[in-house]
């Protein structure tokens, strides 16, 4: 019998931040080379990078969004627009780059406003891309209402039906409502079966009853409804938890999907879900698939440093002292 787990994430965040920074590129080598040369003004490669995902909507998300989380992004994507005026590349990448800015503590109403228009602006150079609306979505989730943010979910969805980062924004949402209560057949599990049997077979959404699953552990942890300490919260070993975790690691066993940008965001979730469910044997593969690519969440989900909390459920499943 394998030892219980150990509390998840001893040491608090200084400030409520963690001290490790998170790398939204993950695995995405190329993009983490032209963000370097990007950081530094060179700007052409980071537009034949995102020409090379022009349809490949979960890719293009995923590299402008990382491009955009660069400090001098917003200035060398205004360079770009000035070189090339109509480029939706640019105007995109501009626009999440303010979206980034109008998220930052310092921000005011006024670079809100700035960057919604510039989104909305983006948007219409490219009215297919979805990724315009997803910098709208996340500008919504943190200053907007419920229902502004789910009409931005609703116009990303039109353009992608299985996009991944808004359908874990979507859950993330959902699972807030009744922050105190304990129902099992709360509104977000619904919303993620739904998603999950609308897509394809091989879609990686088939892991986001998990994500609902942790998202409602993460508000009622912050509620005080539950435990901080995940894996003693009672929260990953009743009947739903085990059913929506046997559904997706079986998923998990088959595809396997490495292709996809942010399968690493899914594997975090997974192993996540193991430890607190008491499997280190099956969390162990998934760690193994992980290597150095760490997520916040849902490491962080405790109210706790992120990154101690995986480096202890890592060591814990691997067998490292």
């Amino acid at each position: 019998m394998s030892p219980p787990p150990p509390p998840l994430g001893r040491a608090r965040r200084k400030g409520g931040r963690s001290d490790h920074a998170f790398d939204p590129a993950l695995d995405d080598s190329e993009l983490i080379d032209v963000r370097g040369q990007f950081a530094q003004g060179r700007w052409a490669r980071a537009r034949s990078l995102l020409v090379a995902t022009d349809t490949d909507w979960d890719r293009r998300g995923h590299r402008v969004l990382a491009l955009a989380a660069t400090p001098s992004a917003a200035g060398w994507a205004r360079e770009w627009l000035l070189a090339e005026p109509d480029s939706p590349d640019a105007a995109t990448l501009l626009a999440c780059a303010t979206v980034t800015r109008a998220l930052g503590p310092k921000s005011g109403a006024g670079e809100r406003e700035k960057a919604r228009e510039a989104c909305l602006g983006a948007a219409r150079l490219d009215p297919a891309d979805p990724t315009p609306w997803l910098g709208l979505m996340l500008l919504d989730r943190t200053h907007g209402t419920r229902e502004e943010t789910a009409r931005q979910f609703e116009a990303i969805r039109s353009r992608h039906p299985e996009h991944h980062q808004a359908h874990h924004l979507m859950t993330a949402l959902l699972a807030e409502t009744d922050p105190g209560g304990d129902d099992p057949l709360h509104e977000v599990y619904d919303f993620a079966a739904w998603a999950a049997e609308q897509a394809p077979a091989d879609s990686p959404l088939a892991v986001l009853p998990v994500v609902a699953h942790a998202e409602r552990y993460r508000v009622l942890a912050a509620a005080g409804s539950v435990s901080d300490d995940p894996a003693g919260s009672g929260h990953w070993t009743g009947r739903r938890a085990r059913q929506v975790m046997k559904a997706a690691f079986d998923w998990w066993l088959e595809w396997e999907r490495e292709d996809h940008p942010r399968h690493h965001v899914d594997l975090n979730f997974l192993a996540h879900a193991k430890i607190c469910e008491g499997r280190p044997a099956e969390a162990a593969a998934l760690f193994h698939r992980i290597g150095p690519h760490a997520t916040a969440a849902p490491w962080s989900y405790s109210g706790r440093d992120p990154h101690p909390a995986f480096l202890a459920a890592r060591n814990y499943a691997l067998g490292t002292p």
